[in-house]
């Protein structure tokens, strides 16, 4: 056990942790392309006297390559002909907490630099951070953030789900828990110390509860500053992996594991104001003439905008090949480009009121990189409001059963396409980032072309 006294992590508890050997390891992480940490175990005392004022280094390879991480050709940002060197991880002490799944450690986010204190641009925190820079600067105003992440839990370790091929798994719950106390009740023991380790953690926690597949959970996070948000989810996802390694489990975060229910990924997002009492933009002032149904124009043209660039912007929703397997009519998960007031059958859902009126982006699964996925919104709307876009009327019934509304993208192959010709892409993000994840998914594609199914072997090896 750490003591750090109450409150955060700040430097002062730190060091004084670290004199009083109460604490000797410091996670110096940062976000990479697949949303995993990244990083290093840095010395406690090392940290306090060179880190934390002076950053560490580790090979920009980290932002370019596949999941596997094997270094992939066709990025600008690092490559073997230019040798593969280092940028610089600077802590952002705001995030230093400690990592209770492991003894005596701490852990800290970090933006990344080149060494002449430049911005990796095509790095996710720095990507989601420009837009809130631009969001404050252009419209006056910030964004909060709020996720809820859906993930399977199974009885097999990692190592044997491993030597399994990941397939015939034994899950948690053997049927649908949805909501169900009894049904979460089984595994309270591991649910318990995911949720412990993670508030420890810093990560800021509403609510646990089963979900509709077997062994299927969601978790929901308080509302945070967008970036903040993003790091605590981010966060989250090693947190629950390692506690539940160390209860003999494994848990995964897969868009789509089978053919029931897929893991989801809600963005909730609501823009306030900066002047005294933070108003809120999305909701509209009393005598609004152009106000409809208690919301504000502003709000109508930032979901118009997020609405109108969701086939553009796919890719950084929906990240690999397996994402747009969770696209699918009776799932929960979305496959029209609609809109609707608490509907769940629509990609953009409008839920609470006045100053908790938001909108839920549910086209994002679980294993969508929550910095990228956001940042999409942001420019999205901003877009969106640039252009005062009319937003039309809400869906009031099933958006599956609607062949009038266009579809969200099928397949990566195609969200890459639309991502790499997209003008309003280029224009939010730079040139420099869109190639950089138009690459990205070029990789995987390429890796999936070459690759031989267990489907393939079984349907083909006696049969054709």
């Amino acid at each position: 056990m750490i003591e750090t006294g109450p409150g955060p992590l700040t430097l002062e508890k730190l060091q004084a942790a670290v004199k009083n050997r109460n604490l000797d390891t410091v996670l110096v992480v940062f976000t990479d392309m697949q949303g995993r940490l990244q990083g290093k175990r840095v010395q406690g005392s090392h940290f306090v006297n060179e880190v934390q004022s002076g950053g560490t280094e580790a090979c920009s390879y980290l932002l370019a390559t596949d999941v596997e991480m094997n270094a992939a050709e066709g990025y600008e940002l690092a490559s073997w002909d230019k040798g593969y060197g280092n940028f610089v991880l600077r802590p952002d002490l705001t995030t230093l907490h400690v990592a209770p799944w492991h003894p005596f450690t701490a852990i800290v986010l970090c933006d990344l630099e080149w060494p002449d204190g430049s911005p990796v641009r095509p790095s996710p925190r720095q990507i989601l951070q420009s837009q809130a820079d631009v969001l404050a600067e252009e419209f006056n105003c910030r964004a909060l953030a709020g996720t809820e992440l859906e993930f399977q839990i199974f009885e097999e370790p990692y190592e044997k789900a491993w030597d399994a091929r990941y397939a015939s798994l034994t899950p948690a719950n053997r049927y649908n828990i949805d909501y169900s106390i009894v049904g979460s009740g089984r595994i309270e023991a591991l649910l318990h110390d995911i949720h412990r380790g993670a508030s420890e953690a810093g990560v800021r926690i509403e609510s646990l509860k089963g979900a509709c597949n077997r062994g299927q959970y969601e978790i929901n996070f308080r509302f945070d500053e967008v970036v903040a948000a993003a790091d605590t989810h981010s966060l989250f996802r090693t947190a629950a992996k390692e506690v539940a390694a160390r209860h003999q489990h494994a848990l995964t975060f897969m868009a789509k594991y089978d053919e029931r229910e897929g893991n989801s990924c809600h963005l909730h997002l609501n823009l306030r104001g900066f002047e005294g009492e933070s108003p809120a933009v999305f909701a509209a002032e009393d005598g609004d003439p152009d106000a409809v149904d208690g919301r504000s124009p502003e709000f109508a043209a930032f979901v118009a905008g997020i609405l109108a660039t969701l086939p553009e912007f796919a890719l950084l929703y929906a990240p690999n090949i397996n994402s747009y397997k969770r696209f699918q009519a009776g799932t929960f998960a979305p496959t029209t480009l609609a809109w609707g007031v608490d509907n769940r059958t629509c990609a953009l859902r409008v839920v609470g009121r006045g100053d908790s009126l938001r909108v839920e982006n549910r086209v994002p699964g679980a294993d969508t990189n929550v910095y990228l996925a956001l940042a999409a919104m942001l420019a999205g709307g901003m877009y969106g409001m640039r252009n005062d876009l009319t937003l039309g009327e809400p869906l009031p019934g099933n958006a599956y059963a609607v062949d009038t509304i266009a579809r969200i993208p099928t397949s990566l192959r195609e969200a890459r396409e639309r991502f790499a010709s997209s003008k309003v892409a280029e224009l939010a993000f730079g040139a420099d980032v869109v190639a950089h994840y138009v690459n990205a998914a070029d990789v995987e594609l390429r890796a999936f072309d070459l690759a031989v199914t267990d489907w393939e072997r079984i349907r083909g090896f006696e049969r054709l």
